[in-house]
């Protein structure tokens, strides 16, 4: 709902030897309010009342698993309330499918376009929450069963021997003895940033993805994040979105960082990824329109797969070409003080391995729907994402923490290409897209529309 400004007019003066004028001063609040609710629809305020029972509903839930909440900025007192008296989960369950009630209820009285895409949002929102919250209590669905409630698509997995042959692409550039897996980690270890120039390269790669970004799509006054290094994840990076414009960038160094992923991380975490996501999500839909619901990100949820399919595609949408590599071999690596190649190997390397990427979803499935076990999986880590035993043990461990939100990377990062570049557009008109992307209510149903 766009909010209207109700103006008065002052009282004209005259003074002596001048013309009359007039002057105007804003209405007092409640006069605007009083306008404000005339012109709102039942059904926009019923709209509200439901994003504003959500907002507490998910807050509780919050309560019950660590981790549920990705990011809050709302008012602090209304999560203090929350977690001072947290409904149980089965109490939960019930509000949650009461609001779901509400919700169908009051959707088909919709008129405006933009609001029947809140409600759609929400009753999407609403569904992954009855399903995190069934797994709380102890049910258990199928691999693809459980990525459809949680985020909204069901993905389509490839049999791990359709990725063969990317596997001899591979071969082609690391030929030798010994396991592949070994070669290619190898190869890419002469690539690793040494501790003491982390900094230094993340900073410059970070600054790159934002002016790269801001050059397209317009960010905040005052915006800014913070980057640490930790150990003992079980992920690579991650953004905690704080509000007021404002993150944390964390990049895990329980293993060797190599070059490829400053770039990647700083568009992934920081522009035109997760920062940039949650802040034009604040910005638009929170500040501009009143929306509550969206100061809160439940991490199970369909707001994941547009948050990490724009994330991972942010890459090359803000590095198109050549000009990752060229920006690697021209300023970062002399900063990490790595020896520039004298060929491409390093770079056809790296887009020979992503071909493999599906192969991880496909592993997941097969573990958690209980057809391979723990060290098998580990171990067709390591023949299809060609990593050591650490990394293999690491990506399984991501698994065992976020189960089917693996499908979010890959098959996100597919469908938002595949939106964004429909009918070869412009480079603008893809940032275009990708703007609208981060500052509405989007769905992954919303990537299939044409």
């Amino acid at each position: 709902m766009q909010r209207s400004i109700a103006l008065t007019l002052a009282a004209v003066a005259t003074l002596a030897g001048c013309a009359a004028e007039q002057a105007s001063r804003p209405a007092p609040a409640a006069e605007i309010a009083a306008v404000e609710v005339r012109r709102t629809p039942a059904s926009a305020r019923a709209l509200d009342a439901i994003a504003a029972d959500y907002l507490r509903t998910t807050l509780e839930i919050g309560t019950h698993e660590d981790g549920y909440i990705d990011a809050y900025y709302g008012p602090p007192e209304l999560k203090a309330g929350a977690e001072a008296a947290p409904r149980d989960k089965a109490a939960l369950l019930a509000a949650t499918r009461e609001l779901g009630t509400r919700l169908a209820t009051i959707a088909r009285r919709l008129s405006d376009p933009l609001d029947r895409r809140r409600a759609a949002f929400l009753r999407a929102q609403l569904r992954a929450a009855e399903t995190r919250l069934m797994m709380m209590e102890g049910t258990r669905f199928a691999f693809a069963d459980e990525a459809e409630r949680l985020f909204g698509v069901r993905p389509q997995l490839k049999p791990l021997a359709d990725y063969d042959r990317h596997l001899a692409a591979v071969e082609a550039l690391v030929p030798g003895d010994g396991p592949l897996a070994e070669r290619v980690e190898a190869y890419l270890d002469r690539f690793t940033i040494p501790k003491d120039r982390l900094q230094k390269v993340f900073d410059v790669a970070i600054a790159r993805c934002r002016g790269r970004s801001l050059a397209h799509i317009s960010m905040p006054a005052g915006e800014s994040f913070r980057l640490e290094f930790v150990t003992g994840k079980s992920w690579s990076g991650y953004n905690y979105y704080q509000g007021a414009y404002h993150s944390l960038i964390q990049v895990n160094t329980d293993l060797p960082i190599r070059l490829s992923r400053a770039i990647d991380l700083g568009c992934h975490e920081g522009y035109p990824g997760h920062h940039l996501l949650n802040m034009k999500l604040e910005e638009k839909l929170v500040k501009e329109r009143g929306w509550t619901e969206f100061s809160v990100y439940p991490l199970y949820s369909p707001q994941s797969l547009i948050a990490e399919g724009t994330a991972n595609y942010g890459i090359d949408l803000a590095f198109p070409g050549a000009s990752k590599a060229e920006t690697e071999r021209d300023v970062l690596m002399p900063l990490a003080e790595i020896a520039v190649p004298s060929d491409d190997r390093y770079w056809q390397l790296l887009a020979a391995t992503k071909a493999l990427g599906g192969a991880r979803l496909t592993i997941a499935q097969q573990y958690l729907d209980g057809v391979i076990d723990r060290p098998t999986a580990v171990a067709l880590t390591q023949k299809y994402l060609l990593v050591s035993e650490k990394r293999a043990e690491q990506s399984v461990s991501f698994t065992d923490q976020y189960r089917s939100y693996v499908i979010n990377y890959g098959l996100g990062e597919a469908m938002v290409r595949a939106h964004v570049e429909r009918g070869k557009p412009s480079r603008d008109e893809m940032w275009r897209r990708m703007a609208k992307l981060v500052s509405e209510p989007t769905l992954p149903s919303d990537l299939l529309a044409k």
